[in-house]
This record gives structure tokens, C-alpha cells and sequence, in this order.
């Protein structure tokens, strides 16, 4: 009996659990404490990095005097001639009066053929007499500031640190007599230029998207944003893929706390392969088994650039055309990039509707099932008759039929989107009224089931989320089998759990249903829906931001010039 109590009583009382990770993240101190303690954990940062630098490598790691090992040395570990994408060139350095043996490596396809042609072989290759003593360390100073003028040169002294410059595009110098290669910044392969946003479509506002370069993707934010206190840290992600990755966040607006946190999970992952953001947002959520998402999945700089604004954290993912901003809550979910660009009454229309399209999306199945199973006296006499006779013929139950239908569009809509171009769409619709009609007149389901199944199917596409739409799907079913084995009594008791596992869940220390839960004044008129322009002057104090004001609480100052003229 004891086992039942404390088993019920787990279920009423949320508890944390202590074996599990735990973050919360709380207020800070006071503006001048909290710089101090930022500038102290970025002080740690840039001694860490330095005394990476500063690391002497292994003896067997150190590059070689003469060139020709270091030659064989790369052969081996490229696997050269096996390996056909890597280029090694041989040639001479003129140097004084006499010619230094050297070559360059670097990988085809990775890098600019015409930086290394014009800025890397042809200085180098070029006759050139200097009146310098001919010592190894006056060559490369020579080779530095005379022969790469134009290039980002790096000094390294281990096979390591220039194994992973090739690797991510740069081109390796080589030179006979030198313990030291030259890593020069020569990156340039061919990607997708900025392009419209495919999935966020706004008819006001900005009309750009991320792509799939790292740089890019960063310098897109930083256009909006011109302030020295955007912060962008990279951190290398996977073993074997070493993917690239920034995290983005305004130094005198974010919560420390949550830089931190983000940065602590980053450089924890153990994986060998970073795919996408998809990826790495799935490795540092919260909960892996929540169905809803837990941080925001943007394509759109200008929704990035106003969340950072608002003391969130972007993680970018060389190789992703989709940003991640952390953290977020259930409300966030449910905005709109537009809603940023267009009057508070039509935003507030549009949110009344998306929450309405949701609770259609993941109720009115369920509810169609338990009203007309369970709860025959909430529906008028006239409409009872009308469904009855509609289903006389159909020879399933309520339940077989509606289960039937879901996974008939379901498997529509996934046709639709799988069919490669414009024929998608076309199959989705045709092949959406062909089945329902032709389900009718074969008395396998019932006119109005159709209209629930179509009604739910367009409130889920109203979720301007495409990964919150998805988990809607998802627990729609659950809610499907609660009103058929319990009517109402099921919903409620579904309802419940939800609300329960919901409010037990967190998004890097912010609970996920803020502001309703817990209740804040303050985030709760601009967060569930929006105020005018010239009342959002506070930050969400859920994220307990450095400074909570965002706007100066009279931001239209020409009115009050005016009057005082």
C-alpha cells in the first residue's frame, strides 16, 4: 500500500530529482558584480586558450627541419597518392642568392584557387634578394611580413595544430630548414548564396536567410546589430566531423549564467559527427523525451537579432541553415517572426487563433469521440439525429474510423512532402478530397468525421512552429484513446498529466510554461500577447536579463518636445 502512496503522491507533488542534472537559472547580483564576474570568467577563457597555445607538443609531434620528412610525414598521414582531393606542391623559395626547398598542401574544393595562386604561389615563387643574414629564423620572418603580406598567416610548431588548419580549408607552407610550418587562411568552397527564407514566410519584413556557412550566418547578425558587446565564441563539436560552432549573445544584456550553461553543454558532447542543428539540439535539451521542442529552430537573422536583443543565446552550426536560440518557453512557440512588423491588434487576432488552431489540433478528435460515446446530452437533438443516421451504414466503431482517417491524411501529408517538386502540393490536396469522398460513398467513415479530421489538419498547419505542430500530432492520438476509454473524465485526466509534465519542465533553468507558469506580471501582457511598441519597455524578467529595461519608458520623445514647445 505504501508502494501506491508514494507512487501517487510523486504524481501529485512535483519533487527534482536528485541524481538528475539540474539548472536554474536565477538573478544576478547587481550590474557591477555581474561584469566583474563575466569579465572573470572570460579572463579563465582567454588563459585557457592561451595556455593551449603555450602547450609545448609532444617530440614526436614537432615539425621537422628537413622538408622532405615533413613531405613523407603528410604523405602518410593523407594517405597520399590514395587520397585524390589533396594537392601537394613542390617548388623553390629564393632566398638571398640561393633556393630553399618547399611545398604547400591544402585540400581541392575546400579553398580558393585564386588566393593560392595570387596571394601564396606566385609571392612565394618569385625571385627576391634581401639583405638579411641567412639564418632560419630571419627566413621566416621573411616569409611572414615579405612573401604573405596579404594573407591571415598562422605560425604553427606541431603536425596536430596543422593537420586541423587543412582540414578546415586553410593551406599549409612547408619550408627546408625551418622547425615551423605556415598555415594561411585560404578557405573557399563553393556554397548557396542568401536566399529567401522556405519555411518562414513573412509578407512584411525582412526577406533573408541563413545558409549553410558559418560566417556568413554570423556577419548576417552582426549587420543588425552593430554594438561591441556582441559576443561571438566558436566551439569545435564531434571527433571525427569537427564541426564548427558560434555562440551568440550580447555581453551587457544576457543572464552569465546561461552563457555559461550553453557553453558547458557544447563542450561536453563526446560524439564523433555533428550533422545539423537538429542534431545538437536534441544532445542538449532538457528532457529528450518531451515531445515538444525546447529551443527555437529559426532560418530568419531578424528574429535572431531580436531574441538576442531580448538576453537570449544563439548557437550556430557550420553547415546549418537553422539557428537555435536558447532559451525558449511554449508562448515563444507560438509567435511569429511577422508579429515583430505588423500593429498589436492584428498580432493579437492572429495569437487568439493560433491558440485556438492548437487546442483544435489536440483536442477535437479526442472530444468528438468522448461527446459522442459518453456525453450524448451536450449535443442538440437535431444534430445527435443528423450524426446517427450518417453512421448508420458505417460498419466501425468511432474509434476504428477516426484512427482510420488520421492515418490516412497523415500519410498524405507525408506523400506530399516526400514527392520531389510542385507535384507535392497538387497531391496533397487532390488526393486528400479524392480519399475523403470516395470513404464516404464506400460508408467506410462518416461525412462529419471528415470535417474533424480536415479542421484538425488546418489547425495544426496554423502552429507557426513546424516542431511544436509535429508534437501536437503526436499527442493528439494519446488524447484520441483518453476520450474513447473515458469520455471526458479522460480528457481531463490527459489534460492533467500535460499540465503536470509541462510545468516540471525546464528550458536551460527557465520553466517552459513562463510567464503562466509560474505567473509573471511583467512577461505575461508582452510574452502570451503582444503590447504596442511603446509599451514593451521590459525584458522577460523570466530570463533575468542584466538590464531589464529594453526601451526608456517615454521612447517617444517627440511627443513630449512637442508639447513642451
Amino acid at each position: 500500500m505504501s508502494f501506491f502512496t508514494e507512487q501517487l503522491k510523486k504524481l501529485l507533488f512535483f519533487e527534482e530529482p536528485e541524481k538528475q542534472e539540474k539548472f536554474i537559472l536565477r538573478p544576478q547580483e547587481g550590474p557591477s558584480g555581474d561584469r566583474d564576474r563575466f569579465e572573470g570568467s572570460l579572463q579563465s577563457i582567454l588563459e585557457e586558450k592561451d595556455a593551449e597555445a603555450e602547450r609545448e607538443p609532444e617530440p614526436e609531434d614537432i615539425i621537422d627541419r628537413d622538408v622532405r620528412i615533413n613531405l613523407e610525414n603528410i604523405k602518410t598521414v593523407y594517405s597520399i597518392p590514395l587520397n585524390s582531393d589533396i594537392v601537394v606542391r613542390e617548388f623553390d623559395i629564393t632566398y638571398g642568392n640561393k633556393p630553399v626547398k618547399a611545398f604547400i598542401v591544402f585540400f581541392d574544393g575546400m579553398t580558393d584557387r585564386e588566393v593560392i595562386n595570387n596571394y601564396i604561389l606566385k609571392p612565394l615563387m618569385v625571385s627576391s634578394v634581401m639583405p638579411l643574414r641567412d639564418t632560419a629564423d630571419n627566413l621566416e620572418d621573411y616569409i611572414v611580413r615579405q612573401l604573405l603580406p596579404h594573407c591571415q598567416v598562422k605560425v604553427e610548431k606541431s603536425y596536430e595544430k596543422v593537420i586541423d588548419e587543412i582540414n578546415f580549408g586553410g593551406c599549409a607552407l612547408f619550408a627546408d630548414g625551418l622547425s615551423v610550418c605556415f598555415s594561411a587562411d585560404a578557405k573557399g568552397w563553393d556554397h548557396r548564396g542568401i536566399e529567401k527564407p522556405n519555411n518562414e514566410i513573412v509578407i512584411r519584413g525582412p526577406q533573408e536567410a541563413f545558409n549553410e556557412v558559418l560566417r556568413t550566418n554570423s556577419a548576417q547578425i552582426r549587420k543588425r546589430l552593430k554594438d561591441e558587446d556582441l559576443i561571438v565564441e566558436d566551439v569545435i563539436v564531434g571527433k571525427v566531423s569537427k564541426t564548427p560552432c558560434s555562440i551568440m549573445y550580447i555581453r551587457d544584456v544576457v543572464n552569465e549564467r546561461l552563457v555559461a550553461e550553453v557553453r558547458r553543454r557544447l563542450k561536453g558532447l563526446d560524439v564523433d559527427y555533428m550533422l545539423d542543428s537538429g542534431v545538437l539540439e536534441q544532445l542538449i535539451e532538457d528532457s529528450t523525451i518531451y515531445p515538444s521542442p525546447q529551443m527555437i529552430s529559426t532560418e530568419r537573422p531578424d528574429y535572431v537579432s531580436e531574441l538576442l536583443v531580448a538576453g537570449r543565446v544563439a548557437v550556430i552550426v557550420s553547415g546549418s541553415p537553422n539557428v537555435l536560440i536558447i532559451p525558449t518557453t511554449f508562448f515563444d512557440l507560438m509567435h511569429s517572426a511577422e508579429d515583430t512588423y505588423i500593429r498589436f491588434p492584428y498580432v493579437n487576432l492572429l495569437r487568439y487563433i493560433r491558440y485556438i488552431a492548437g487546442f483544435l489540433a489536440l483536442l477535437l478528435p479526442g472530444l468528438y469521440l468522448a461527446i459522442t460515446n459518453y456525453h450524448h446530452e451536450m449535443i442538440p437533438t437535431d444534430l445527435l439525429l443528423a450524426i446517427e443516421a450518417s453512421r448508420e451504414k458505417v460498419p466501425f466503431p468511432s474509434l476504428v474510423e477516426i484512427l482510420l482517417m488520421e492515418f490516412s491524411f497523415e500519410l498524405i501529408r507525408e506523400a506530399g512532402i516526400r514527392v520531389p517538386g510542385p507535384i507535392g502540393p497538387t497531391l496533397g490536396i487532390i488526393g486528400a478530397l479524392i480519399l475523403g469522398q470516395a470513404a464516404v460513398a464506400a460508408n467506410i467513415v462518416s461525412p462529419i468525421l471528415i470535417i474533424i479530421v480536415a479542421v484538425t489538419g488546418i489547425g495544426s498547419f496554423a502552429i507557426p512552429n513546424y516542431s511544436l505542430a509535429y508534437s501536437i500530432r503526436i499527442m493528439r492520438f494519446a488524447f484520441i484513446f483518453f476520450g474513447a476509454c473515458a469520455g471526458f473524465l479522460g480528457i481531463t485526466l490527459g489534460l492533467f498529466l500535460l499540465g503536470i509534465w509541462s510545468a516540471a519542465l525546464k528550458s536551460f533553468g527557465v520553466p517552459f510554461m513562463a510567464p503562466l507558469g509560474p505567473r509573471t506580471s511583467g512577461s505575461f501582457r508582452n510574452v502570451m500577447f503582444k503590447a504596442p511598441e511603446w509599451k514593451q519597455e521590459d525584458r522577460p524578467d523570466y530570463l533575468n536579463a542584466k538590464r531589464s529595461k529594453k526601451q526608456n519608458h517615454y521612447s517617444m520623445k517627440w511627443k513630449i518636445n512637442k508639447k513642451k514647445k
